[in-house]
């Protein structure tokens, strides 16, 4: 006996469903970075310890700054969870936020002087 009609484009749709869900899934984590044009700055994601490390690489009185944006699987739109400054001083700045693996995040790393070309550059989304 076969199946009904609907039963086997139940199937079928769910095939589909998990062949784009799998194609459009992030990175997984790992360690990241962003660095902006003319070496103006650098923003680092470590895994291990889930550490965000920003650095201003230009002393032209302008510093860098670091951010990392959330979205759950639910939402449409992201959310700052963490920023990181640094500029001024000698060094990195560096900050700690517990990635996980029930949504996407995604760095933004942005030159705190003006310049349109320069100004900020974002990661890829990933998770854990």
């Amino acid at each position: 006996m076969s199946k009904p009609w609907f039963a086997r484009a139940a199937v079928v749709g769910g095939i589909v469903v998990a062949t784009i869900v799998g194609s459009t899934a992030p990175a997984l984590a790992s360690n990241k970075s962003l660095s902006l044009s003319g070496g103006r700055g650098t923003m680092t994601f470590i895994d291990d310890g889930d550490m965000f490390q920003v650095c201003d690489t230009r002393a032209d009185g302008h510093g860098v700054t670091g951010e990392l944006f959330y979205r759950s699987w639910l939402e449409p739109t992201s959310r700052r969870v963490l920023t990181v400054d640094d500029g001024g001083d000698s060094g990195c700045d560096k900050s700690g936020y517990n990635v996980g693996n029930d949504g996407y995040y995604q760095m933004r790393l942005c030159w705190n002087g003006w310049d349109p070309i320069v100004s900020c550059q974002w990661s890829e989304e990933f998770n854990e």
